[in-house]
């Protein structure tokens, strides 16, 4: 199993799954749009024996606004 390390954006830090098939960009759902990040770098741990292989994505933008504060009640 591979894993995708993300960094920047409101997800960052967090780590997913990386499905098979997965290239140079992650798309991931994000409220009421999407999150897109791209690969950054090469994979780590890519031998058998030192745990799942691991690919950087760096967040790049979102399709829809990101706001935390959608109704107003933290202004």
């Amino acid at each position: 199993m591979a894993i995708a390390r993300l960094r920047g954006g409101p997800l960052d830090g967090q780590i997913l799954p990386l499905q098979p098939g997965v290239d140079d960009s992650l798309i991931v759902p994000y409220g009421e749009g999407q999150l897109v990040y791209h690969r950054h770098g090469d994979d780590r741990h890519t031998g058998s024996g030192d745990g799942p292989t691991e690919g950087l994505f760096v967040y790049v933008e979102a399709t829809e606004d990101i706001n935390p504060d959608p109704d107003g009640r933290d202004a």
